[in-house]
Formats: structure tokens, C-alpha cells, sequence
């Protein structure tokens, strides 16, 4: 192996397990990404991670506050509302096109999966997760549209984010599991207007939940 092909892996690694932290909340949202310290942590020479680095920064997930400063970037209600405005713009198009375009037994299928989720299992809310996340997958393949998907994949990459805020909701999630299922069998029934109209609905009902606990958090963290 070349050694710029040894740095392309060790920068994806790097890139890879740097993302993972920020999607957890490992790395909380202002702390400081030291080169020497993240280089040490990850087993990776600094040249690697300043790649990754750049990436992150490219994804806006990490902000370079002076040349030696680079911190996680913050997330905020504007923020938040902003990602909302354009995930609705691409997922409300994405479900007219699917609609149209899908497998309409996979989307009945997964409808039926999201009937039978289980929050209270102990691995229900992971599994929730990945079901959602399938559904994405068979929503992009749907809609077949190489523009629309790489514009989710970024909003989708901030949305993990987002969506931790709404874990400790129950309620919030088991209607979200409603909605999904709602805009599943659309899809199946291949309705186009009735699949764009739930995907209003449950971005409407999704945005209004992580700003009320955002809310929350900050009239607890100020008592």
C-alpha cells in the first residue's frame, strides 16, 4: 500500500470515529479538537487528521474558530429550524417521487414493521433506529435521484444529532412510529399527495418535539 493510500485509510478512520463521537454526544457540541490530544486518541499521525478535520468542517459539524482552534459545532434552535426547512423541502419531494416510483410491497412490508416496533423492548428504540434508517435507504432507491440523496445524506448526517434530543420522549417516538407507518403505507397505496401530506406532518410534529425538549433542557440548566 502507498503511503498516501495508508493516509486516505488512516484519515477515514480518523473521520469516521471523530463523526461517531459528535453523533453521540461523545463530543459535545463547543468541545475543543485538539490535533495532538485527537491524534493521540485515535491512533492516527496529525497529517490524517487534519483531513478528517476538514471533512467535518466541510460537513458542518466542526467549526475552525482561529488557525490553532477547532471546536464541535454548535447546535442550536435556528440551527435546527434551518435543517428542518430544507429536510422538508427534500423529503416532501422525495415521497411524491417514490410514491410514483417504489416497490410498493417493500413499502407495505416495512409499514408492517413499524406496526409491530416495540419501544418497550429493551432494544426497541435501537431497532427503531435502524428501522427508520432502512426506510430511508428504500426511499432513496425509489426515488433513484443521485442530487436529492447526496443533499439527505448531509441533512441526515446533522439529523442524528437532532435526534437525540427526542430519546428520552416516549411519547414523541411511539407517534413518530404512527407517522412513519402512515407514510409507509402511502407509499404502498402509491399516493403520491396523501405521502407528501404525512411526510408534512411528521416533520412539523418531529421539529415541535425537539424544540420543546431543547426548551426544556435550557429552563432546567438555568434553575
Amino acid at each position: 500500500m502507498s503511503l498516501a493510500a495508508e493516509r486516505t485509510t488512516a484519515g477515514d478512520r480518523a473521520y469516521a470515529a471523530l463523526l461517531d463521537d459528535i453523533q453521540s454526544g461523545a463530543l459535545a457540541a463547543g468541545a475543543v479538537l485538539g490535533e495532538v490530544e485527537q491524534a493521540e486518541r485515535l491512533g492516527v499521525s496529525r497529517t490524517p487528521l487534519r483531513e478528517a478535520l476538514r471533512r467535518l468542517i466541510a460537513d458542518g459539524l466542526v467549526v475552525q474558530q482561529s488557525p490553532r482552534v477547532t471546536v464541535v459545532a454548535d447546535l442550536d434552535a435556528d440551527d435546527i429550524r434551518s435543517l428542518f426547512e430544507i429536510r422538508r423541502a427534500l423529503e416532501e419531494t422525495s415521497a411524491r417521487l417514490a410514491a410514483s416510483r417504489g416497490d410498493a410491497a417493500l413499502f407495505a412490508a416495512l409499514a408492517e414493521e413499524f406496526a409491530h416496533v416495540d419501544l418497550a423492548a429493551a432494544a426497541g428504540r435501537d431497532a427503531y433506529y435502524a428501522l427508520i434508517a432502512r426506510f430511508d435507504a428504500a426511499l432513496d432507491a425509489a426515488v433513484d435521484n443521485d442530487y436529492i440523496a447526496a443533499a439527505l445524506r448531509t441533512v441526515r448526517t446533522h439529523l442524528v444529532r437532532v435526534r437525540r434530543m427526542a430519546r428520552d420522549r416516549p411519547a414523541r417516538l411511539a407517534a413518530s412510529i404512527a407517522e412513519h407507518r402512515t407514510i409507509a403505507q402511502a407509499l404502498a397505496a402509491r399516493d403520491s399527495d396523501l405521502a407528501a401530506h404525512a411526510t408534512h406532518v411528521h416533520l412539523h410534529n418531529a421539529l415541535t418535539g425537539i424544540l420543546e425538549t431543547l426548551e426544556s433542557s435550557t429552563n432546567e440548566g438555568r434553575s
